[in-house]
C-alpha cells in the first residue's frame, strides 16, 4: 500500500510540473518540465531522505552513544536490520524516521527528547519511529516531504510567471489558486491512520503504553509553545508530534490526530493487552 501511495505521489508530481510548465512556455515548456520531474522524482526516491536529514543538521552517532543501544535492543525485539541514528541539536523534544525502506531507514531524534523525557518513555518514542520504519511508513513520508518541498518551488514559478506578459494572466490566476490545494492533498495523502499503527505497535514493542502517553503529552506540551528549529510545513508529518509552534492538531487538515484521540488510543489498549 505506501508504494502504491509513493507511485501516486510521484505521478502527481510530474502532472503538476508538465501542466506548469505548459502553461508557462507551451509544449516546449511541457517537456522542460516533464524531465525535470523525472530527475526529481528519481531524487525524491533515492535522496529525499538525506535532503531531510541535512535540513535539520542531523549528526550520526557512534555505537557508543547511550541512545545507539536503545535502538540496537529495540530493532533485535522488532526483528528490523539496524536503522543509522541521528541527533539534532535543538531542546525542543521531538522524533522522525525516513529512508525508502527497513534496510535503507535512519532515526533522529533532538537533544531535548533526550533531555525532556525519562529513559522508558524516550524508549516508547524509539518503538513508535521503529514502528513507521517496519509499516514502510518512512517510504511514502520522506518523498511526499520532498515533493511538497516541489509544489512550493512550482509555485513560486507560477508567481514569476504571472509577471510574464506573454503568460495567459488567467491560467496563472488558476494555478495560483489550484498549487495550494495540490501541496494539502500531498500533505493529506499521509494517512493519520498510521500515527495510531505506530502508536499501537510502540506499545506493544515496549509492553506498556503507558510510556508512550506520557512522551506524547510531554512533547505536545513543548511544541504548542516552542517551534522546532528550521521546522517546514512540508516534512512537519515526519514527526512524532508536529513541529510548527501552535498547530491546532485538531484541525481537519492537520497532518497529525489529536494527541488527546491518541493517547485515549492507548487507553484503551491497556485493557487489551
Amino acid at each position: 500500500m505506501e508504494q502504491l501511495k509513493t507511485l501516486f505521489l510521484l505521478v502527481f508530481m510530474s502532472v503538476v510540473f508538465v501542466f506548469v510548465g505548459f502553461a508557462l512556455a507551451g509544449s516546449g515548456g511541457a517537456m522542460m518540465a516533464l524531465l525535470l520531474a523525472g530527475g526529481m522524482n528519481f531524487y525524491a526516491y533515492y535522496f529525499s531522505d538525506k535532503q531531510v536529514l541535512s535540513h535539520y543538521d542531523a549528526q550520526l552517532i557512534e555505537a557508543t552513544h547511550p541512545i545507539y543501544d536503545k535502538v540496537a535492543r529495540l530493532t533485535q525485539k522488532a526483528n528490523l536490520p539496524m536503522p543509522k541514528v541521528y541527533i539534532i541539536n535543538d531542546g525542543v523534544p521531538n522524533a522522525f524516521a525516513t529512508g525508502r525502506n527497513p534496510n535503507n531507514a535512519a532515526i533522529a531524534v533532538t537533544n531535548g527528547l533526550l533531555k525532556v523525557l525519562n529513559p522508558d518513555e524516550i524508549e516508547a518514542v524509539l518503538a513508535h519511529e521503529l514502528s513507521h520504519v517496519k509499516h514502510y511508513d518512512i517510504l511514502v513520508g520522506t518523498v511526499a516531504a520532498s515533493i511538497a518541498g516541489a509544489i512550493a518551488w512550482v509555485a513560486s514559478m507560477v508567481q514569476f510567471g504571472n509577471s510574464n506578459r506573454n503568460s495567459n494572466p488567467i491560467v496563472m490566476i488558476l494555478l495560483m489558486l489550484l498549487l495550494p490545494i495540490a501541496a494539502t492533498i500531498i500533505q493529506l495523502s499521509i494517512s493519520r491512520s498510521r500515527e495510531y499503527m505506530a502508536d499501537e505497535g510502540a506499545a506493544k514493542l515496549v509492553g506498556d503504553p503507558s510510556h508512550l502517553q506520557n512522551a506524547l503529552l510531554r512533547i505536545e506540551n513543548y511544541a504548542q509553545n516552542y517551534a522546532l528549529h528550521n521546522a517546514k510545513p512540508q516534512d512537519a508529518h515526519m514527526f512524532i508530534i508536529n513541529p510548527l509552534k501552535g498547530v491546532d492538531f485538531k484541525s481537519l487538515f492537520s497532518t497529525h490526530p489529536s494527541t488527546d484521540e491518541r493517547i485515549r488510543r492507548l487507553e484503551a489498549l491497556k485493557y487489551k493487552m
